[in-house]
């Protein structure tokens, strides 16, 4: 799937069974619905609907020019965020290596402040730290999410654990901070952050 301009996209997360090929059509856009939990990034003008006969799931999507609306797989609750955070996981991919170089929290220090989500650099140094420092300093909010796969596209993942813990964005494909991963940290998780649009 290709890159999509961030600041007019919907964000759709939903969990769907391995099931045969299938499709969802709106105008010449075509999403597929198979191989488990899916996240589909599309640009729309309005409301859109996208359901597996299947499963009877409904998926809703309401674009607010600068503000994604996400409504959470198998929950009622409706999260909003900053499309910039869909940036800064981009920003983030484009810097990944091919393995950990044991830096993520740098790289995404460096992804927030490019996608100016972040007024200053963050100071902390542990990569489990990040939760806190984000939610006091930078107006950050945890959302209610305990499977990473299940985490919007944009959010930071906090892990923590022995040493200094894990931070990572997760992305369209996977997760990424210093590398890029297609499966998140095995570490704990403590927290999936977004940011609102107007916050911090």
């Amino acid at each position: 799937m290709g890159k999509i301009n961030v600041f007019c996209c919907a964000v759709i997360l939903a969990a769907v069974p391995t099931l045969p090929a299938q499709t969802a059509t709106r105008g010449s856009a075509s999403i597929s619905l198979n191989d488990g939990p899916r996240i589909i990034l599309r640009s729309s003008s309005g409301q859109v609907k996208v359901s597996n006969p299947q499963k009877a799931a409904t998926v809703q999507v309401y674009p607010r020019g600068n503000e994604v609306r996400v409504r959470l797989a198998g929950s009622a609750s409706t999260v909003r965020y900053d499309s910039r955070m869909i940036a800064a996981a981009e920003i983030a991919e484009k810097s990944a290596r091919s393995h950990s170089v044991r830096s993520c929290w740098r790289y995404v220090k460096k992804a927030l402040v490019e996608a100016d989500l972040v007024d200053s650099y963050p100071k902390t140094a542990y990569a489990k730290e990040a939760a806190r420092e984000l939610v006091r300093d930078y107006g950050f909010t945890s959302i209610p999410v305990k499977d990473p796969f299940k985490a919007p596209v944009g959010s930071i993942l906090v892990y923590g654990g022995r040493g200094a813990g894990h931070v990572e964005f997760r992305t369209e494909d996977g997760f990424v901070s210093d590398f890029a991963s297609a499966n998140p940290s095995h570490r704990p998780l403590i927290g999936v952050l977004v940011k609102r649009r107007g916050e911090g």
